[in-house]
């Protein structure tokens, strides 16, 4: 009798590097390769970049994702091997992310609508400070503030440009969001403030002819924004994979205590 094995057909996806692009023809030939519509897990090989792009990618399949690091940045990889990938699935532990909704406005009134994983960003377009209105839940909280920008970001995104930003690193399993100014100029001390991660952010682009502003979520950019509304998307919940000792939240853990 044939047993079926968690996460039986695996489709693999790599990065263009020639590391990662070695890994894959050796774990094509030890496991084989489905396409991902049809597969059990994806399991990505690369850096953090590829992981983001392929969490994008599989955001509305609900298949689970685990990755192997085979690029520069690995935070959220587990480390490589060609050797008992079934049995690493199997004993793999679950997380569960939710991502960011974003929905830019932009000078001619347009809408444009894009999830980030890891942060929403706003940043100055020319040599001058943007100038940012902030409202949380519908009450204004900062009327105004001067600055290269700010970013709204996730657990799984507060070690990335949040962490460089001198925001907070989050648990991966914390009910919370980091708001985190980029350079501010004023208010000069204020540095970063966590919300719940059912707060309605709403960031207003003050004097926006003169100071443009550009909106990224993660890798989407939209130029010349107005208004921009971040919130978190409980809608869609994509599952990620770490190995026992290696998951997320030891990682966010062991981040904290690093100098």
């Amino acid at each position: 009798m044939t047993t079926t094995r968690p996460y039986d057909r695996i489709a693999f996806v790599a990065s263009a590097s020639a590391e990662a692009q070695e890994a894959l023809t050796g774990l094509v030939a030890a496991y084989g390769n489905h396409d991902p519509a049809d597969a059990d897990v994806v399991v990505a090989l690369g850096g953090d970049g590829l992981m983001l792009q392929t969490l994008h990618q599989q955001m509305h399949s609900g298949k689970s994702i685990y990755g192997m690091h085979r690029g520069t940045v690995g935070f959220l990889m587990n480390e490589f091997s060609l050797h008992h990938l079934h049995e690493r699935l199997a004993a793999a532990r679950q997380t569960l992310i939710n991502p960011l909704l974003m929905r830019a406005t932009d000078m001619h009134g347009n809408v444009h609508l894009h999830h980030a994983i890891n942060e929403v960003s706003l940043f100055r377009q020319t040599y001058q400070a943007a100038r940012l209105r902030i409202l949380i839940d519908e009450h204004e909280r900062m009327p105004e503030l001067i600055a290269d920008g700010i970013l709204v970001a996730t657990p799984a995104g507060s070690t990335a440009y949040n962490l460089s930003a001198q925001g907070p690193i989050i648990p991966i399993n914390g009910a919370l969001l980091a708001l985190t100014p980029i350079s501010p100029f004023r208010p000069r001390r204020w540095r970063s403030v966590l919300l719940p991660n059912t707060a309605f952010v709403v960031l207003e682009v003050l004097e926006g002819d003169k100071r443009p502003v550009a909106a990224v979520a993660d890798h989407d950019e939209v130029r010349d924004v107005r208004r921009v509304e971040v919130l978190t998307d409980k809608t869609i919940s994509m599952r990620m994979l770490f190995d026992p000792g290696h998951s997320l939240d030891e990682r966010i853990l062991r981040e904290q205590f690093t100098y």
